[in-house]
């Protein structure tokens, strides 16, 4: 009894299909959307808390010579736990950052001759990429 041959192997198309530096890995979409929302929950924060972080007495606002500049209102700073959540928040955002920033995704697209304004593209590219951003265009049409 003789055993049937192996079948053939079946052909890698990604190996016949050009490189596309923005086929982002899934980590590398979940980094950046972890990313924008850090930096969303971080720009919240800032909406609520005082000008500034220390308490300042403010300045008047002054017009000198048609130059209009703007008074700030006292501000009593922030509370320690103003401070804490901020500084946590920001924090992680930076390793966030920091994880997108040095994704071997980036290394892998420079050996395939991606380089100069080509990387700058696809890192752009990245930030509104399908799952990296906080609203997809639709949401936004529904929403209005």
């Amino acid at each position: 009894m003789s055993t049937p041959a192996p079948a053939p192997a079946a052909k890698d198309s990604s190996t016949d299909a050009p490189f596309d530096p923005h086929g982002f890995p899934v980590d590398l979409v979940a980094a950046q959307r972890k990313a924008a929302e850090l930096s969303e929950r971080l720009r919240t924060l800032q909406a609520q808390l005082p000008w500034s972080r220390e308490p300042h007495p403010g300045w008047p606002a002054e017009e000198e010579r048609g130059r209009e500049r703007p008074g700030r209102p006292e501000s009593p700073g922030w509370t320690e736990q103003e401070a804490a959540e901020f500084d946590r928040l920001l924090e992680e955002l930076r390793s966030s950052a920091a994880v997108v920033q040095t994704h071997p995704w980036w290394e892998r697209c420079k050996a395939e001759g991606i380089e100069g304004p080509a990387l700058v593209q696809a890192r752009q590219a990245l930030k509104r990429a399908e799952g990296a951003v906080l609203l997809a265009r639709d949401d936004v049409d529904a929403a209005a």
